[in-house]
Order: C-alpha cells, then structure tokens, then sequence
C-alpha cells in the first residue's frame, strides 16, 4: 500500500472556500500529502465580507492535537488564521506535542476583504512565542509592516525588511511581493539568515486573490512534508500558487484559485 506523507493544518474554517482550512486540504491534496486539520475558529464569509467569527475553546483546540498523536503526526505543518490570544497559546502548546514536524507559519492578520482576522492583543505573543518555534514565517507587505515597523513601497525595502525578520526573529522568513508588484514581475524573498533568495513570477492581472496566502503557505507545507529543503519547497510553492492564480475560475459571482490544475495552463 502506497504511503503518503501527512500534512497539519491549524487555520479556520472559510465558508466561501477560497481560503483557510478549506483551501490548505485542498492544495494538500493537489499535491500528493494527505491533510489534517485543527480547527481554530469558524467564520461566515465570502471573498467580500466576513459577516462572522466563532472561535473553537482551547479545550476543543487540545483535543484536535491529541487525536492526531495516535497514529496521524505530521511530517511538516502550516498555521494561518489563530484570531485571539487563548488560541494562540493552545496552538503552541500542541505544537510542542508536534516537535519533529516542519512549520510554516503564516501570520494572518486580516482577510482580502479587510476584516481583521487576529485581535491587536495577540501580535506580541505571537512574536515573542510562536514564530520562534516556526521553521518559515510567509508574512505579505502589510504583515511584514506589523512585525517590524515602518512602511515598504519598493522592492529593495522588501528585500530588506525580509532580511530584518530572518535577523530579529531568528527563523527564515518569505516575504510575499504579491501586494508590491514592480515593473510587470511579483518578486517574494526568502531571507534564511545568511543570505537572501528572490523567487520571481509574471504578475496576472484581474484576478481575485482571496485565498493566495492560505494556499501558497499551504504548497509551502506540502513540499516540505515531502523532504524538499526549504528553498526548493519555496520554489516549488511559488509556481504552485502561479498556476493556481492563472487558472483562476468562476464560482457563483466570484473568481476562485484553482489548485486542482496545478503545472496545467
């Protein structure tokens, strides 16, 4: 019988399903890793509007970790959307259950929409306890200014503030460009400590881009469930989310990624 890596995602539930733990299973899956899941909040929400969240209780959150300690650990694992400091906390107590698994986390503060996804209350913590235990941090423009202070408008100050990160928070840290796009190209950098690596690719005009973070975090995550080293697992990740922007589809009144046809055209 053919074994399967198996890769965690810790993210909410997006009702729409163009983001959070739906579209993390569903890049999983695209890419040969079976996905499991530790939900941390539920949300109404659509590519416009969040109408709602119901964050799950630390108990529930605990109780997930657990029933994937007998028999399904994972071999690399993602986080996205945590929203408030009790889950934050519950989140790095399982992951010390989850020592040997890779972990990218993705610092979700707000949606496409703009509705905040992480109280204000939270940033400190997460810097001072959670990014420390990740392998990669995939911040976008507006999140890298969060954690670091002052604005980036170009591309060096991208470059640099990556570089900043990797220096501060003592992990590799992948700057997406997605926001900053510069002379037709969307650069990202990943900064490892010793050096900065850019990853390049086509901007596509006129595409929605609710759920691009969720899913290239998630590629990211199941690359590295399958042993690649960082950098290839970034590489591979980036033409990943490429391709899912590039065959975007219609959905009802919305545009949505599709990960499904992944290297098609």
């Amino acid at each position: 019988m053919k074994r399967k890596p198996i890769a965690l995602t810790i993210a909410g539930s997006d009702s729409g399903g163009g983001a959070g733990v739906q579209t993390d299973l569903k890049t999983f899956a695209s890419i040969g890793v079976h996905g499991t899941s530790v939900l941390t909040c539920v949300t109404a929400q659509n590519p416009s509007a969040v109408l709602g969240v119901q964050s799950i209780s630390p108990t529930l959150i605990k109780a997930q970790f657990d029933a994937l300690q007998n028999g399904l650990k994972p071999k690399a694992i993602k986080s996205g959307m945590l929203y408030s400091k009790r889950i934050v906390q519950a989140v790095i107590e399982g992951l010390h259950g989850c020592a040997s698994a890779r972990y990218v986390m993705d610092p979700v503060m707000v949606a496409t929409s703009g509705a905040p996804l992480l109280k204000p209350d939270c940033v400190a913590l997460m810097m001072r306890s959670l990014i420390p235990l990740a392998d990669l941090i995939t911040p976008n423009i507006a999140e890298a200014e969060a954690l670091i202070g002052g604005r980036i408008t170009k591309a060096q100050e991208a470059k640099e503030a990556a570089y900043a990160m990797a220096q501060k928070f003592k992990t590799p840290c992948l700057l997406k460009g997605g926001h900053l796009p510069e002379k037709g190209k969307v650069v990202d950098y990943l900064a490892t400590g010793a050096e900065v690596i850019s990853f390049s690719s086509a901007y596509i005009p006129r595409r929605q881009t609710h759920g691009t973070g969720c899913t290239y975090a998630a590629a990211i995550t199941a690359y590295l469930a399958q042993s690649y080293p960082l950098s290839e697992a970034v590489g591979l990740g980036k033409q990943f989310i490429t391709s899912a922007i590039q065959n975007s589809v219609r959905v009802g009144s919305y545009q949505a990624l599709d990960p499904s046809r992944h290297g098609s055209s």
